[in-house]
């Protein structure tokens, strides 16, 4: 009873602590404490480590991807231009150090090369997809260390998708509908129509039109400017109803009346990257950067990340409440799934170990059985062996009997031979012996 009294006791403080916000007092303070400050305590330790942001450019060779990125940092990136002849899809990254005024950014940028060049491109997004799991993995496995050092760690998360779309002014193509509709619950996405000077501003109002049509009634979950907060709740209203921008990327520069601005000139005219008239490459900047850039770093942490991380930790077995709807620690999940791991093992061995019996009395069997057979085929043969050896003793023997047989009629053939030699011989000289006696026989 004591115990159940102290179990009971311990719960209910336990649910106390877990409740921490109900009967929360607001006291007045008497003077200055100083917390006031953490603000800027955050401001400052953000600044010294610096910040880190990702972002990934898809769309199709040819489309600016580069130019654009080089435009909207106002730098020169280094990088080798792609070609239409690559076999498969290839994701390149690169990692750069930028300083302006006294905040660092390590921004990486990641290309799509070969992105719609091929024939067949029904698995064209597939290595878009396996990089950005990649990265939640990386990301996902250093947290699950347990010496993490994550204030250290670089961040290759994407944060934003610029998702370049081909200025046709007639509709997305399926490649684009496909593609952003696998990548939509990975990443933020932003859509963006490239060398929109290549169309006119009537076409251009249609093609967006058309555009937001297409991803709607797809499905497709666009990255959306937050207008929860009310310091950019209004500009961030506005510029989501302008989406998709439609960009040129420049860095060339031409002197417009008594300035250099970035722009492209054509025989007939000058498009101004900057001119709010011409394109939406102000608006995509100011979005981008000056706005919205840690809530997109937000977001991908908070959303997309999260929504990987719960379903790879799901898969591993591991849930936040029972079937009875109470709460699971992670000791707990983690002897559970030990336990039935250890289950598993030990049942895996047992087959392995009836398998390996049966195996073996299988294979016992098939020796014993190929002995047998050797066995019989021994007796075959040596019965064989002694029926052709008795052959050839009776053939040896015949030829042997032959042989004395033609030996006797030999030896009886020359007897007779030379018996017959003599009774010749003892006549023609009793022929001779008469005609010497009796000369008139020769005259005859």
């Amino acid at each position: 009873m004591e115990a159940e009294a102290k179990s009971g006791s311990l719960e209910d403080s336990w649910a106390f602590i877990q409740r921490p916000g109900e009967g929360c007092r607001t006291v007045p303070l008497a003077g200055h404490v100083g917390f006031d400050s953490l603000p800027d305590q955050l401001v400052n330790k953000s600044v010294s480590q610096g910040f880190c942001f990702n972002i990934l450019c898809v769309g199709e060779t040819g489309l600016g991807k580069s130019t654009l990125m080089d435009t909207l940092f106002n730098t020169k990136f280094e990088g080798e231009p792609a070609t239409h002849t690559q076999p498969g899809v290839q994701l390149r990254s690169n990692t750069y150090d930028l300083q302006e005024s006294n905040v660092g950014l390590k921004l990486t940028i990641v290309s799509t090369v070969g992105f719609g060049d091929q024939i067949n491109k029904e698995d064209s997004y597939k290595p878009i997809v396996e990089f950005i799991d990649a990265q939640f993995e990386a990301y996902l496995q250093e947290e699950l260390k347990i010496r993490r050092v994550l204030h250290t760690y670089h961040d290759s998360r994407i944060h934003a998708c610029l998702y370049f779309i081909a200025p046709t002014g007639h509709s997305l193509k399926s490649l684009d509908l496909v593609t952003m509709k696998k990548l939509d619950s990975k990443v933020n996405i932003i859509p963006i129509i490239a060398k929109s000077d290549a169309i006119s501003k009537s076409e251009l109002t249609k093609f967006k039109i058309k555009i937001t049509s297409e991803l709607v009634s797809n499905g497709v979950q666009i990255y959306q400017f937050p207008t929860d907060d009310e310091s950019v709740a209004e500009i961030n209203g506005t510029m989501n109803a302008h989406l998709p921008f439609a960009v040129i990327g420049s860095t060339e520069e031409l002197k417009i009346g008594n300035k250099m601005m970035k722009a492209r000139q054509y025989p007939w005219g000058t498009v101004q990257v900057e001119n709010e008239a011409h394109c939406d490459f102000v608006k995509l900047r100011e979005m981008l950067i000056r706005v919205n850039m840690d809530d997109l770093r937000e977001q991908t942490h908070s959303r997309h990340y999260e929504l990987y991380r719960r379903c790879k930790l799901e898969e591993m077995g591991f849930k936040d409440t029972d079937p009875d709807s109470k709460p699971f620690s992670l000791q707990e999940t983690y002897e559970a799934k030990r336990n039935e791991f250890l289950g598993e093992l030990q049942k895996k061995e047992e087959e392995m170990r009836q398998m390996f019996v049966q195996r073996v009395k299988e294979k016992e069997a098939e020796l014993k059985e190929a002995e047998k057979e050797l066995h019989e085929k021994f007796d075959r043969l040596k019965k064989l062996h002694q029926d052709e050896k008795k052959k050839l003793e009776d053939k040896k023997k015949s030829l042997d009997d032959e042989v004395n047989a033609f030996k006797q009629r030999k030896t009886a053939a020359e007897l007779l031979q030379s018996q017959g030699s003599q009774a010749g011989g003892s006549q023609t000289l009793k022929r001779d012996k008469e005609k010497k006696n009796n000369p008139w026989l020769c005259t005859e």
